[in-house]
């Protein structure tokens, strides 16, 4: 028999240094090429590049435990704080790169420069946070004894920029009925997102104490990958659905629109990188001297400020812009009516067929109104639905104003008495209400 041999080796930490000596070889030439020119504005490549080397070292760092390692923890902080800038610089890099093509959004003329400048700050934030965050990591590095390579990393090494491949992220969605119905889908979940974004009450804020208030309640990193995934789910039912199509290319508010959605996009991953950090700096669990020395160097009201009154103050004012374009769309696709319902004595609106007549107003995702005893609702909200049903529980009038696609479909719910003598016998257009 073979002997049994551990499945965890200690390694020395003197021992470790001369591995992390060769791993961070390309790491600390590439921080010699970016440091070079940390006076000048760095590009979408220079980010991609620093994103790959920081994220390999933090890998290897993590296979050995750094991070429960008193002696290699602040390293290992200090490469997983740069890699988050890094991808929050790529973020903005690439908006930056495309706002000339999305000049002609529906903004006055005023507003393109100054969006211009609120980039040049934010990235100018990021570019000496970055650079900070490298000095710091050489000079640790020398403090474990890793010798810090002299060479740089020609330009011409970079890595290619290549798109990142991904499926369409449509779980949940109903699938596609035509085209149209997905343009008023899109033009009303834009909508939606402009009027969540507005309850927030984003704006910018001169006092340091407001803006640290105001981050620690909404600019949390749950917040934050919440609002990014709401809006890149967006675009990517445009991109599955709407682009490339003839409908696309004889309505020219169509990309426009979509144009409102990428630029908010970029800027909300930017916002979403800088929350994991503030959460990940403030984590209990973290040791304290790391976190001090961290602090330092990246002062939280610094991160507050430009998140609250340049990234945030600037997502909002792209979706908000793109509003009248949705608010145009959503009538050119969505052929409005009215279907006025006597309910039977026998049916009542309660829970589950109320769950059914939201499900089939969010199958279509168009805005449908739902009016009984003079109180109306959002028939695609089953919090509202219930409300406005329990406080007319006499009234057997149900008034429906919206697309005739949902209203159809509500019309056969109720003659199918709303499901409460079993779906068996729905006809085969409410089949996904069986799912």
């Amino acid at each position: 028999m073979m002997p049994e041999t551990s499945l965890e080796q200690l390694v020395q930490e003197r021992q470790f240094a001369g591995l992390l000596q060769t791993q961070a070889e390309l790491f600390f030439r590439l921080g010699n090429t970016l440091l070079a020119i940390q006076d000048r504005p760095w590009n979408k490549r220079h980010y991609f590049q620093l994103i790959n080397e920081a994220d390999a070292l933090e890998t290897f760092l993590d296979d050995y435990g750094a991070r429960f390692n008193r002696t290699y923890t602040l390293f290992r902080g200090l490469t997983a704080s740069l890699r988050g800038f890094a991808l929050s610089g790529y973020s903005v890099s690439h908006l930056e790169g495309r706002m000339a093509r999305y000049g002609s959004l529906n903004w006055p003329d005023e507003d393109y420069p100054r969006a211009l400048a609120s980039l040049e700050r934010i990235q100018a934030f990021l570019r000496r946070t970055v650079a900070r965050l490298l000095e710091e990591i050489r000079s640790e590095a020398g403090s474990l004894g890793v010798e810090i390579t002299p060479e740089s990393f020609p330009e011409a090494n970079f890595l290619p920029i290549v798109a990142r491949r991904c499926l369409p992220r449509n779980l949940g969605e109903a699938e596609l009925v035509d085209e149209e119905q997905k343009i008023a889908e899109v033009a009303t979940r834009y909508i939606r997102a402009c009027e969540a974004l507005a309850r927030i009450g984003i704006r910018s804020m001169d006092d340091p104490r407001e803006r640290a208030s105001f981050f620690a309640r909404y600019c949390t990193e749950e917040r934050a990958r919440t609002c990014e995934a709401s809006i890149h789910n967006l675009q990517s039912s445009y991109d599955t659905h709407i682009q490339n199509t003839v409908l696309e290319a004889q309505d020219e508010r169509l990309p426009r629109l979509r144009a409102h959605v990428s630029a908010a996009l970029h800027l909300v991953e930017a916002v979403t990188h800088l929350a994991h950090f503030m959460e990940r700096h403030e984590d209990q669990g973290r040791d304290e001297a790391a976190k001090a020395r961290i602090g330092a160097l990246v002062p939280p009201a610094e991160v507050h400020a430009i998140v609250i009154n340049e990234l945030l103050v600037w997502v909002h004012h792209h979706m908000q812009s793109g509003y009248p374009i949705a608010a145009e769309l959503l009538p050119s696709y969505t052929k409005v009516e009215r279907l006025t319902i006597e309910l039977p004595e026998r049916l009542r609106l309660h829970a589950r067929p109320a769950a059914l007549l939201v499900r089939v107003v969010n199958h279509f995702g168009t805005p449908v109104e739902m009016t009984i005893g003079g109180r109306s609702c959002n028939a695609g909200s089953i919090l509202e639905l219930l409300v406005a049903a329990g406080s007319q529980p006499e009234e057997r009038t149900l008034v429906f104003h919206g697309d005739q696609r949902p209203l159809r479909d509500i019309q056969l719910l109720i003659e199918q008495e709303l499901g409460e003598n079993g779906m068996d016998r729905f006809p085969p257009e409410l089949d996904y209400l069986k799912g």
